[in-house]
């Protein structure tokens, strides 16, 4: 799912409280025998950053902090700058691979 920037800010809006609700539900549902509040949690989370800029930027500091956990979230919240990053970095191994063998 792409984020468009032209969307009515009504709808921003109320997809962001959607997704703040959400979080907020995540220990409720928690509660209830089962894995549903990480799936809550994991939904909400993904409304607020794809609707709020601010909550972008706290997210982006927080992966430069921790990066092994920004790269779960990405996973989680299948992104495409994600997926772009690890192939372009899949691919830059396996060429320091190749280099490294012709050096032999």
């Amino acid at each position: 799912m792409t984020m468009m920037t032209s969307r009515n800010p009504l709808i921003r809006t109320g997809l962001f409280s959607g997704g703040i609700v959400l979080v907020i539900l995540s220990p409720v549902v928690g509660a209830i025998p089962g894995p549903g509040g990480v799936f809550v949690f994991a939904a909400g989370l993904a409304l607020v950053l794809q609707n709020s800029h601010r909550a972008k930027k706290h997210f982006a500091t927080a992966k430069r902090r921790w990066p092994k956990l920004g790269h779960y979230a990405d996973m989680g919240l299948r992104r495409q700058s994600a997926a772009r990053r690890r192939a372009r970095d899949k691919a830059a191994r396996g060429a320091e691979r190749t280099t490294t063998q012709d050096a032999r």
